[in-house]
């Protein structure tokens, strides 16, 4: 089991996927209820695909990494793409070139992180990522909190285990707060700079296609893709459109000695 310090009894699960060390790494970043475990195969697979290297890890909080630390502000997704996923890239991926991959949460991550203009960034992959709040995006969250309450998301506890109900609180309870509401990084679009794909299923129960006509809107190289008879995880749900998708717009921007074309 590989973890990372980061002080003050943090600490973060990390794996680790072969590749071509001239190409950049693809850092994958999971959804709000997500962890490395519940991606499966999917890195392993786009990594193959592309021959590029892989990093998936557990953002503190989930999984096997450490429990949070403290309680969740409007500004939660920021901590994590400004604070927390620099000092992952770091120390474990030092002046090394990478593509970020985020789904949901991870998304929205990779968009915060990208509009910094972080030198070594070569380009994101959003999947069903948000950028403002909608009602279809809450009314989902509160079908997902009755169905946590009558015991239908037993799977959460495999991967999560005693830090299950909190980490279902944590997103649950954010997002249908009433702060919450006025969350939108819809101002920090235009700044992005490097390519970006979004990709989002067109029956995504927790968001519609105004996100991603957000996003291709208001960043000059970003390109969208929906994904027909999909939800809200498209790499599962329909895993081959979604590796086709993505690999095809991480070659065009690799070149064989690891330069971005």
């Amino acid at each position: 089991m590989a973890t990372l310090e980061l002080g003050c009894n943090r600490h973060l699960y990390y794996e680790l996927i072969a590749g071509d060390r001239q190409n950049p790494h693809l850092v994958f970043l999971h959804e709000g209820l997500g962890c490395t475990a519940m991606w499966r195969d999917f890195p392993r697979l786009l990594c193959e695909r592309t021959g590029c290297p892989g990093l998936v890890y557990d953002r503190p909080g989930y999984g096997r990494s450490s429990p949070p630390d403290a309680p969740r502000t409007i500004n939660y997704l920021h901590h994590e793409a400004l604070r927390d996923l620099p000092t992952v890239l770091e120390r474990l991926l030092p002046a090394t070139p990478y593509f970020l991959v985020g789904h949901s949460d991870g998304g929205s991550i990779a968009l915060i992180h990208a509009s910094e203009t972080p030198p070594r960034l070569r380009g994101i992959i959003t999947e069903a990522a948000h950028v403002f709040v909608e009602e279809e995006t809450l009314a989902g969250i509160r079908d997902a909190t009755k169905a946590f309450a009558a015991g239908k998301l037993q799977g959460l506890f495999t991967h999560h285990g005693e830090k299950t109900e909190a980490v279902f609180r944590a997103w649950s309870d954010t997002w249908l707060s009433g702060f919450f509401r006025h969350w939108n990084i819809e101002y920090l679009l235009p700044s992005i700079t490097c390519p970006v794909l979004a990709v989002q299923g067109a029956e995504d129960q927790y968001g519609t296609l105004a996100q991603v006509d957000a996003i291709a809107g208001k960043i000059p190289a970003a390109v969208k893709a929906m994904v027909e008879d999909c939800g809200h995880v498209p790499h599962r749900e329909r895993a081959d459109v979604v590796l086709r998708l993505m690999a095809e717009f991480l070659a065009g921007r690799i070149r064989a000695d690891g330069e971005i074309g």
